[in-house]
């Protein structure tokens, strides 16, 4: 029997990790959240090699994590504009003689149905004011730091920025470099506004960091954990340590 080869997919677990290479102990660039779209770009026995529809992150995922798509199902998942997304911190979703799946605060909750799910809990969808996304990335307050990661138990700066902005409608890159491309730029601190983005950068010029600028001179980011500290022209301050953890580069007004 001829195996089919399948070149769309649907995470319909909780998170999948997305490597480097076709190795359990390489890098993790990113993770495909439930509901996640992609497109499988190379096959290997164990792996394939995808690219996420919402933001373009390309890497290996274990073949044995997907639920295979349709072209025209993948199609008309894409073409929704704006999609529901979980704005629980946790939610499930129903299945299979009552199976639960947990499913994540920024989960595509939206494409429940395509699996035959049934979603159980709260969920937005459309563009959200920009006076919304700090109460959001409040959410992941104390959130542990992970390379690659997009969730409340593990998170890295820029995969906050971007699950924050998604949940209000907006699309960002997956990188802080790339994100940085983005919007406007202001010269002083003192210009923005709660939700536009600092973006920081080490020894050699390379952005390598990046923040939710909130009132009062104040950034939640991810470092260590997702946390608040003082922000000012030279950039993060951390009152306990007295120092300054990160050397602000630009600030850019998003929204």
């Amino acid at each position: 029997m001829q195996k089919t080869t399948h070149h769309y997919g649907l995470c319909a677990l909780s998170i999948i990790p997305i490597r480097a290479n076709t190795d359990q102990a390489s890098e993790q660039r990113s993770q495909l959240l439930y509901g996640d779209t992609f497109k499988i770009t190379e096959h290997r026995k164990e792996w394939n090699k995808i690219r996420v529809t919402s933001d373009g992150t390309e890497g290996w995922i274990q073949k044995n994590q997907i639920t295979p798509l349709s072209k025209e199902l993948y199609k008309e998942l894409k073409a929704v504009k704006y999609p529901a997304y979980s704005s629980d911190l946790i939610a499930f979703v129903s299945h299979q003689k009552s199976q639960l799946t947990p499913v994540l605060l920024g989960s595509v909750v939206q494409n429940a149905k395509t699996l035959d799910h049934s979603f159980e809990g709260e969920s937005v969808s459309g563009t959200m004011d920009k006076d919304q996304l700090v109460p959001t990335a409040l959410q992941y307050l104390n959130a542990p730091f992970q390379w690659g990661g997009k969730t409340p138990f593990g998170i890295d700066c820029s995969g906050l920025v971007q699950m924050v902005y998604k949940i209000n409608g907006y699309s960002l890159p997956r990188d802080a470099g790339d994100q940085a491309k983005e919007g406007e730029v202001l010269s002083f601190v003192e210009e923005s506004s709660p939700g536009d983005l600092a973006f920081f950068d080490n020894g050699e010029g390379v952005i390598i960091h990046v923040g939710i600028i909130m009132r009062n001179n104040h950034v939640i980011h991810a470092y260590g954990c997702v946390r608040i500290d003082r922000l000012d022209q030279t950039g993060i301050f951390d009152v306990e340590k007295g120092t300054y953890t990160h050397h602000l580069r630009v600030i850019k007004k998003i929204l």
